[in-house]
């Protein structure tokens, strides 16, 4: 029993409760610090009483009944069936059952045990360490394999149940996915930035500075591809109200640019907003191209979700309809799709269900025509120059 509640308990809730001024948790992962010790003062005494009790068995049986071959064979039928109901089966069902209490108990028992048995467990062990030896195996324990990598981490707190609220799991899973996030990820594109052009009529750059929505906004000339930094507007209230601004103060306002490369994994850039306090920059290709808008805001609603106000005309929740089915804006992320909607689209290629369509197609699809991608069915219901607007998805039936 003592063997399987020291293998299966759990290591990390013993260090929890050794961290808290538990002894029999300290006991216990003292113990698992030497494994070779303890397996042998454990299995010297386990194999000790069962070549034991089977002589003394095989003893009595002679003395009472003789030597004949269908007493032993009987004798030797029952004392097997007694070590595996009473010192094999039913122990270690109980130990692995209440592996973490047991061990912060039983380890009280061992610890003096091992030093009673020292010299002989270190007898043996000289035989185990030469036998691993000879089998190229390490004697001792590889602390790297105690570790848990992000990936079972996150199954860890996936399969946490109840012992963790619903929104708590959800910020750990969201945290962890970070590590194989990039900036291109979480980007607003470059097609729906909010954009000022500074060569545009006077009464249309005041009407945009308006009527937005965002704080800062990308500044270009001309054409939305020359983006000239970002401008941002709580700057700008000062001289509104003293009527000061004008084109030229204006463009005084604009910060240069900070552009960051599409590849940048988002934990990276967020130390870097914090550490330089900047809150937006301009995500580039490598061939310098602006491929979208990347603010501290889009990052932190990654891990915990959405809460800054939704533009207008868009989808502020993404739920299925009664016909098991949702409308969706073809600039919709795919990460989106699948973390609300419980999707698997792929996210190896294009970032938004636009770009997913339109990379099947080869081709800008009609409104009306219905495809499958990765199990999903997609209606195309509204195109818009040289983009998916709108589209409909269907559950996927399980």
């Amino acid at each position: 029993m003592s063997e399987t509640a020291m293998m299966a308990a759990n290591r990390y809730r013993l260090r929890h409760l050794a961290q808290q001024g538990n002894r029999g948790a300290a006991q216990a992962l003292r113990l698992l610090a030497d494994l070779d010790r303890l397996l042998g003062v454990i299995l010297l005494g386990n194999n000790l009483i069962n070549a034991a009790s089977a002589t003394l068995v095989s003893v009595i049986t002679i003395s009472l009944f003789g030597d004949e071959k269908w007493v032993l064979g009987f004798s030797t039928l029952a004392v097997t069936f007694a070590i595996l109901v009473v010192s094999e089966i039913s122990p270690k069902v109980i130990g692995a059952r209440y592996a973490d209490r047991l061990a912060i108990v039983v380890g009280y028992v061992l610890a003096p045990m091992l030093r009673l048995a020292y010299p002989v467990v270190w007898f043996v062990n000289l035989f185990v360490r030469a036998l691993l030896a000879m089998m190229r195996l390490p004697a001792t324990t590889n602390e790297e394999a105690n570790r848990l990598t992000t990936g079972e981490l996150r199954t860890l707190v996936l399969e946490s149940g109840n012992l963790i609220p619903p929104k708590h799991k959800s910020l750990l899973v969201n945290l962890f996915e970070l590590e194989e996030t990039t900036v291109e990820d979480v980007m607003t594109p470059r097609a729906s930035i909010e954009a000022i052009d500074l060569d545009a009529p006077w009464e249309e750059v005041t009407a945009r500075l308006a009527t937005s929505y965002h704080t800062r906004l990308a500044v270009y000339r001309g054409e939305p591809d020359n983006i000239v930094g970002i401008i941002h507007l709580r700057r700008l209230i000062g001289l509104m109200h003293r009527d000061e601004l004008n084109s030229q103060t204006l463009a005084e306002h604009v910060q240069t640019p900070y552009f960051i490369p599409a590849g940048t994994p988002v934990v990276a850039q967020l130390q870097f907003f914090q550490d330089n306090r900047r809150r937006a920059g301009l995500v580039v290709d490598e061939y310098g191209e602006v491929l979208g808008l990347v603010t501290m805001e889009d990052i932190v609603e990654e891990i915990i979700g959405e809460f800054t106000t939704a533009l207008p005309g868009s989808t502020a929740s993404l739920a299925w309809g009664a016909d098991n089915s949702v409308l969706v804006e073809g600039r919709r992320p795919l990460r989106e799709l699948n973390r609300k909607l419980g999707l698997a689209l792929p996210l190896d290629g294009p970032k938004t269900l636009n770009g997913l369509i339109v990379e099947y197609f080869r081709d800008i699809p009609e409104a009306g025509i219905g495809l499958k991608i990765a199990g999903v069915a997609i209606e195309i219901v509204q195109t818009e120059d040289r983009s998916i607007r709108v589209a409909r998805i269907f559950r996927p039936k399980t």
